[in-house]
């Protein structure tokens, strides 16, 4: 679940989830947010560059290396839900999960329709949200850093070409499948 709003991805994400869970699929949720790198190297030009925000915040080799590649066929079969606390920037220690034959990974975030990331889904579902409406809807002490990042990755990445469902969603309460 691919979007610039953190909290409307993650809560896609989590009735996604609850509804294969209710279909007795075993599920890995994961949120690309547990999986930033060090504060030393995210917030390396400030916290306020949104060039560092697309580049240099998420480590999505650890969540493809710790999460996606390990629930392949051939992989380990166990998956990390979190690699470190973005508040005290720390490893959370959290032990590896059991995943048995059949566990879907649902995972929501930012920028997951990269080249180096998209590869790694089935399927990406891509919240196309308008820079009028991204304004409104994002905390005001992100607004800045993740407009300017969100606007580079649209047109670096072209989410909208490569995902598999693309949904407008310029209100929550009234999505809209695109062509």
């Amino acid at each position: 679940m691919d979007g610039p709003v953190e909290a409307d991805t993650a809560r896609l994400a989590d009735a996604i989830a609850q509804e294969l869970e209710n279909s007795a699929v075993p599920v890995a949720r994961v949120s690309a947010k547990d999986f930033l790198r060090g504060r030393s190297v995210r917030l390396e030009y400030g916290r306020e560059d949104p060039d560092a925000v697309y580049d240099l915040y998420y480590d999505f080799p650890a969540l493809r290396r710790e999460v996606l590649d390990a629930l392949l066929p051939d992989g380990r079969h166990t998956w990390l839900p979190r690699l470190r606390d973005p508040h005290t920037d720390r490893s959370v220690r959290t032990p590896p999960q059991p995943a048995p034959a059949g566990t879907v990974a649902v995972v929501d975030g930012r920028f997951l329709a990269r080249d180096d990331i998209r590869e790694a889904f089935d399927l990406v579902v891509h919240l196309d949200v308008s820079v009028n409406a991204l304004g409104r809807r994002l905390p005001p002490e992100e607004a800045a850093r993740v407009t300017g990042a969100w606007s580079r990755y649209l047109a670096d990445a072209e989410p909208a070409k490569h995902a598999d469902l693309v949904a407008r969603f310029d209100h929550p309460d009234r999505p809209a499948l695109r062509p």
